[in-house]
């Protein structure tokens, strides 16, 4: 999804999760809800996590030193981010890195692309060619 510079991610989160479709192996509608959704510390908002509970959707998302704080002073159902938490959570530094490659791109880091269309293009050019020098291509 591509939104203007001044959204906050944590608002997009279900419009993002409710648009994906992965194809399956087999016959069959695509799947569209996911095995589990890994997030960082920007996305522990009651509405993603009621929305994420709502759908059986389990969540790797820590929670802001903010909400822990508050979560001390009220008694209330703790989450719980623990051993195996934080193995599943070293994961999320694969899409922090794809940031990072992505923005090595100066037109993608400051947008200066007047048109969203533009703007999509020149991120679908880079994410190709980023790809491209991987090597993980198959030629078969």
């Amino acid at each position: 999804m591509l939104t203007g510079g001044n959204v906050n991610d944590t608002t997009m989160m279900t419009t993002v999760l409710e648009s994906i479709h992965v194809r399956r192996a087999g016959k069959g509608r695509p799947r569209t809800r996911p095995d589990r959704v890994l997030a960082d510390k920007g996305y522990p908002s009651k509405a993603n996590r009621a929305w994420l509970r709502q759908r059986g959707i389990p969540a790797t998302i820590p929670e802001r030193d903010d909400q822990i704080a508050h979560r001390r002073k009220r008694p209330g159902r703790p989450i719980d981010f623990g051993a195996q938490q934080r193995v599943r959570y070293r994961d999320r530094n694969v899409v922090e890195r794809c940031f990072n490659k992505l923005k090595q791109w100066r037109g993608i880091a400051m947008r200066t692309d007047k048109l969203a269309r533009n703007y999509r293009a020149a991120i679908a050019l880079a994410a190709t060619l980023i790809w491209l020098r991987t090597g993980l291509i198959n030629t078969s």
